[in-house]
């Protein structure tokens, strides 16, 4: 099975959704119990959100579910959030808290060796080359990270998530006019909520990649899926009229992203 579907062009912003793939190899699905194999914690329907509002971006996405091994997690172990409740490089429980593997099943450290190989470093090779690519093309390039995650989970956050969420890490990933882009258009986005750097400030990808000082700008989005889901909860299903009033706010983004590209070159 590939662990990663690229579709290359020749946009200076690249979409890289880590998240969004449901393919369990069957050695690794025998082990679920019954909760891990609801996938709760997929980025529900985020290509499909994104697709077609730029002609001619770049998207490389991981078709590998993040139970498999999360590609946005540091390959060393190291915490995203220290001292806060998250998830780790092989999840053992869902975002809920509630275990997902079978009694006896949970990966191994040989587990977590085998799928940095099987899906870790295939997806971020493949990644990597395309940013190079893309800034050989343009002098920059702009990896857009993009997210979802339900609106509401106790185990991870209090309250309600904001339905943007900017991650920046501090404003250390990109020049201050990307950043300034993402804050104005969310802030105009009629109905929505968002915020800069809260809970999700960026993500392993985010910030293993950036360097503005040389041309690579990085940027992570975390969408409440309540924007572009019917229900938070399975099936989540996609729905149509959310999503498209949420497409036109993101799409203004991406062609702002784009429009910029040339000026971060002086």
């Amino acid at each position: 099975m590939s662990v990663f579907e690229v579709k290359q062009s020749n946009s200076p912003v690249i979409l890289g959704p880590p998240h969004t793939g449901t393919d369990v190899p069957e050695d690794i699905w025998a082990r679920l119990n019954d909760n891990g194999r609801i996938l709760a914690d997929t980025d529900w329907h985020i290509h499909k959100l994104y697709d077609g509002l730029l002609d001619n971006i770049t998207t490389v996405r991981a078709t590998f579910h993040r139970y498999c091994l999360d590609a946005n997690r540091d390959p060393s172990g190291t915490s995203l959030y220290p001292g806060q409740n998250t998830t780790g490089l092989i999840p053992e429980y869902d975002f809920d808290g509630k275990p997902i593997w079978k009694d006896g099943q949970a990966p191994t450290q040989a587990d977590i060796m085998d799928r940095l190989a099987r899906f870790h470093t295939p997806y971020h090779v493949a990644l990597s080359a395309e940013i190079e690519r893309v800034k050989a093309i343009h002098g920059v390039a702009i990896l857009y990270d993009c997210h979802s995650i339900r609106s509401e989970i106790p185990f991870l956050f209090e309250g309600t998530l904001p339905d943007f969420n900017i991650g920046t890490d501090g404003g250390k990933t990109c020049d201050p006019r990307i950043e300034a882009i993402l804050v104005d258009v969310t802030a105009k986005a009629q109905g929505y909520t968002s915020i800069l750097n809260g809970r999700f400030t960026g993500g392993w990808t985010t910030r293993h990649y950036a360097r503005p000082q040389t041309g690579i700008h990085t940027i992570q989005m975390e969408l409440a899926q309540s924007t572009h889901l019917g229900s938070e909860t399975p099936p989540f299903a996609y729905d149509e009229a959310k999503a498209e009033k949420l497409r036109i706010h993101l799409k203004t983004i991406l062609e702002r992203l784009e429009s910029i590209a040339a000026e971060l070159k002086s």
